[in-house]
């Protein structure tokens, strides 16, 4: 069986370690991007089975970048898992039809607890 592939589109460096090294560690391949500029390429050209995004970025927020991808055809079928400080009553309302599988903020959950999820909504 192939290697399962996650995004990490995340603006803190010090997060994105974080989730790439504990999803490494499940066995994941990981690829990191800084802003939704970089993620949309990187999810392009790296085919993730699931995307850990956030959504206060620089350049391109993570709401637009999600727009952009869902317009792609390669981008229709990625599983995404929005992973944020932003609770959910303030999020960009366009999210709600954008096909994601979790709404997730960071502060309530522990990385540990992120692989599980991202394990669960890969099963």
């Amino acid at each position: 069986m192939s290697q399962l592939k996650v995004l990490i589109v995340e603006d803190d460096a010090t997060i994105q370690e974080m989730y790439g090294f504990k999803l490494e560690r499940a066995g994941y391949a990981t690829a990191r991007a800084s802003d939704g500029v970089q993620g949309l390429k990187t999810a392009q050209t790296f085919t993730p089975d699931v995307i850990l995004l956030d959504l206060r970025m620089p350049h391109m927020s993570g709401d637009q970048m999600l727009q952009k991808l869902r317009a792609e055809d390669w981008g229709k079928a990625i599983r995404v898992i929005i992973l944020t400080n932003i609770s959910r009553s303030e999020a960009p309302s366009v999210l709600r039809f954008l096909n994601v599988d979790r709404y997730i903020v960071k502060a309530h959950h522990t990385p540990s607890q992120i692989v599980d999820v991202v394990k669960e909504v890969l099963k």
